[in-house]
């Protein structure tokens, strides 16, 4: 089964928006910008951000930032807002001219997991004592 042809922006009919045809993908997350980590310290902060659940970190040209994929709770299934005369400026201030619509992102970096960043901390710091525990020595019997 083939997966429709998305429509483009330039075959918009007047009257028309590209919220016509999204999935919506500008209320499915939100990244807050996240100071760069310099240390180790922030590094274990880092871990802690991607300990919770549908949280994950990105660098886009050297920025980095915290990205929590969450569905606004005013999302409603057709994928329109359900409080549109009341949403926040926020929502009131974005528009689609330059949207996601069309975007499918490859970003510099992409943290999953607290393993991912806690293994680019180790290749950065290469000493990592104070990141965290050392390692437990081996009983080896003789």
């Amino acid at each position: 089964m083939n997966k429709p042809r998305q429509v483009q922006r330039s075959e918009l009919k007047p009257g028309e928006t590209l919220c016509d045809y999204c999935s919506a993908k500008c209320c499915k997350y939100f990244s807050l910008s996240i100071d760069r980590p310099d240390t180790a310290a922030d590094f274990d902060y880092f871990r802690w951000y991607l300990l919770h659940e549908h949280a994950t970190i990105f660098v886009e040209d050297d920025d980095w930032y915290l990205l929590v994929h969450t569905q606004c709770k005013h999302l409603q299934a057709d994928n329109r807002c359900g409080i549109y005369e009341t949403r926040p400026k926020i929502c009131r201030d974005y528009t689609t001219d330059q949207c996601e619509y069309e975007d499918s992102y490859t970003f510099d970096r992409y943290f999953e997991t607290a393993e991912q960043i806690e293994e680019y901390a180790n290749a950065r710091f290469h000493d990592m004592s104070n990141f965290r525990s050392p390692r437990p020595k081996l009983n080896i019997i003789q």
